[in-house]
């Protein structure tokens, strides 16, 4: 007796792949450099993705200092890179590499008040351990201003500085490793800035813009002085 045939039934396409979170994969999954202790130069090489994020507004401010707070927590390379790994500016999975030291930038904001000097018949000097905000005024009337950021603490990468002299002066310091640019006139006078581009694309930017009238406007480098790296004396002082 023959057996009836039965229908065949069509094959069934394969099923996708389960696409798996980088919450799920298991460290024997992980990169192998994931393990590695994080240094201070992969946490604040993350810290700048970080701020570029936000003020492209991929990030909002909570967000940011969420993440950041976690960037400065974490101990190993594989707890940084989750941090970033939604952003265009992070590497495509591999380990952060060696990174300059960045500068001593502040927590502030860059729209942080003006500072203003003024010197009238008589003088006015700004220098030692001062935090540079994003402007200054300079404006010397018989006198004399000074202004030294040879040990300043930048807030911001960007400074500018108003100088104004007439019958007068005013002399402007910076490090030798900073970049430094200048646009003013001198009318019977001086106008001088003695232009510097530092080898480093994240150094401050000091720009001098002004002029003098039967005066002297002068900003060069002061030798053997150079920003130094104050994020980690800031931070062990902190306790992180």
């Amino acid at each position: 007796m023959d057996l009836e045939k039965q229908p065949q039934q069509p094959a069934r396409p394969p099923a996708p792949p389960a696409q798996v979170s980088p919450a799920q994969v298991s460290p024997a999954e992980a990169a192998p450099g994931d393990s590695i202790r994080a240094s201070d130069a992969d946490r604040d090489r993350i810290a700048d993705i970080l701020r570029e994020a936000m003020a492209e507004g991929r990030l909002t401010a909570d967000e940011h200092a969420e993440r950041v707070d976690l960037v400065y927590r974490a101990k190993t390379v594989g707890e940084l890179q989750p941090l970033v790994r939604d952003l265009p500016a992070a590497s495509s999975g591999a380990a952060p590499g060696p990174a300059p030291q960045p500068y001593a930038y502040g927590p502030e904001p860059q729209d942080g008040p003006t500072d203003n000097l003024v010197a009238i018949f008589s003088s006015a000097t700004r220098k030692g351990r001062w935090r540079v905000g994003p402007r200054t005024n300079a404006f010397s009337l018989f006198g004399s201003v000074e202004i030294d950021l040879t040990e300043a603490l930048f807030s911001q990468r960007l400074t500018v500085i108003n100088a104004t002299a007439i019958f007068g002066s005013v002399e402007i310091r910076v490090p030798e490793n900073v970049t430094l640019r200048g646009s003013g006139t001198g009318v019977l006078g001086d106008f001088d800035v003695r232009t510097l581009e530092s080898m480093d694309p994240e150094a401050p930017v000091v720009v001098v813009n002004g002029y003098a009238v039967l005066g002297s406007v002068e900003a060069k480098p002061k030798r053997g002085k150079f920003v130094t790296d104050l994020q980690r004396r800031l931070r062990k002082h902190l306790g992180h």
